[in-house]
């Protein structure tokens, strides 16, 4: 490893952690990108746009399914080794996808990324952890997870205009190479980790007896629905109000908040997680309350999707430190817990965002109407929490 590069923690370097935060970045590209070209992938594979949006449920259902048993299994293993096992399965999951034409084996790719997410999302804030002082974990967990906040924020854009420029397929096919590229960086410049036993006191049941634990599931479920079950369907929201600059100039504004959530996650994380998290939620709910009371007004319309960037940033790196500063050791178990909480949330989110929008009298202000109501409840629950999030 270069010896240039700056230093932290206990000698591992920030390249190490910021090439774990590209691993995170391609993760949530894997996942969401359908998100921004449903109108593609739904003429090009023959279906509607809510089968197309369920190319995104059915890999977070595959996370959610498979995280906490496959996690437990697979503690023992070396984290180098796994996590290079996991980017080889995202690779042929896209890379895959861009060649098929049948929507069905499509799905099964989608599963195939899904489960290798579901392990992933649970194991690399814990990885990065073992690399760090205990006062850094949730510097360490910002850092890490900042990949999936830039992948939403400039990955999706990018992803987005590919798409749209050279096709769905030559889309899937970009990013599955960008994974055997992050995978060669891995190879050569991550540090080895062993892995570690379950025992009874850290197995997943124990931990599903920690009424902290259950209270940041229940954050997550209600955060996680809010904001995904309007963000899968992000293009039919533009087009439906008109939005001057289209989804390209909102995901733009969004990733322009979610970019400053990142520093903001970096200086709270550790020191004031309690007010980090109801504030975060509490923007998300003023930001699509705006977008569902004036929709046709544009500098609201941008306005909005700059607040709820900030506060969709930080989903992730706030809610897995809450979680580990709740399990003394195998932390990997307690953030698949919340990592599979999350992917089941997104799960119901798309498919319920999918009704309300198809149904008889479906629209999509529906979908915003129901995400505004599921952050008011998190915002007030997360204001409460002084033991679970407690700031320092």
């Amino acid at each position: 490893m270069n010896k240039e590069h700056q230093q932290t923690g206990k000698g591992v370097s920030i390249f190490v952690l910021l090439l774990m935060s590209s691993i995170t970045f391609v993760a949530i590209l894997s996942e969401m990108v359908p998100a921004g070209i449903l109108g593609h992938l739904s003429e090009g594979l023959g279906i509607s746009q809510a089968q197309a949006g369920q190319m995104i449920g059915i890999y977070a259902l595959a996370s959610a399914i498979c995280a906490i048993p496959l996690v437990t299994a697979t503690m023992h293993i070396n984290r180098k080794k796994l996590l290079l096992s996991l980017l080889f399965g995202f690779a042929v999951s896209n890379l895959l996808v861009g060649l098929v034409s049948n929507y069905y084996v499509v799905l099964a790719m989608r599963v195939i990324g899904g489960v290798a997410a579901g392990i992933l999302w649970a194991m690399i804030s814990a990885y990065g952890m073992k690399l760090v002082p205990e006062d850094q974990h949730g510097r360490a967990i910002a850092i890490i997870m900042a990949g999936s906040t830039l992948g939403v924020s400039l990955g999706m854009p990018a992803m987005t205009w590919v798409g749209n420029t050279f096709g769905w397929r030559v889309e899937f096919m970009v990013l599955g190479g960008f994974i055997v590229l992050i995978g060669v960086l891995c190879q050569m410049f991550l540090p080895s980790v062993d892995g570690e036993r379950v025992t009874s006191s850290n197995n997943p049941i124990s931990l599903l007896k920690n009424k902290h634990v259950l209270l940041i599931l229940l954050l997550t479920l209600l955060g996680v629905m809010a904001h995904y079950a309007s963000y899968t369907y992000v293009t039919e929201l533009v087009s439906k109000m008109a939005l001057p600059g289209g989804v390209e100039v909102a995901l733009l504004l969004f990733g322009v908040g979610s970019l400053t959530s990142v520093i903001l996650a970096m200086k709270f994380t550790d020191t004031a997680l309690r007010s980090f998290v109801s504030v975060m939620f509490g923007i998300g709910a003023v930001a699509l309350l705006a977008i569902y009371l004036w929709p046709s007004t544009p500098w609201i319309g941008y306005v909005a999707f700059l607040l709820w960037g900030i506060s969709f940033g930080p989903l992730v790196t706030m809610l897995q430190a809450g979680v580990a500063r709740h399990s003394a050791s195998a932390k990997a178990i307690a953030t698949s817990m919340q990592s599979s909480m999350f992917n089941f949330s997104i799960m119901i989110a798309t498919s319920v965002g999918g009704q309300l929008i198809s149904g008889e009298g479906g629209n999509i202000m529906n979908v915003v109407l129901l995400s505004v109501v599921l952050l008011v409840p998190a915002t007030l629950l997360s204001f409460r929490a002084k033991e679970t999030l407690g700031d320092k």
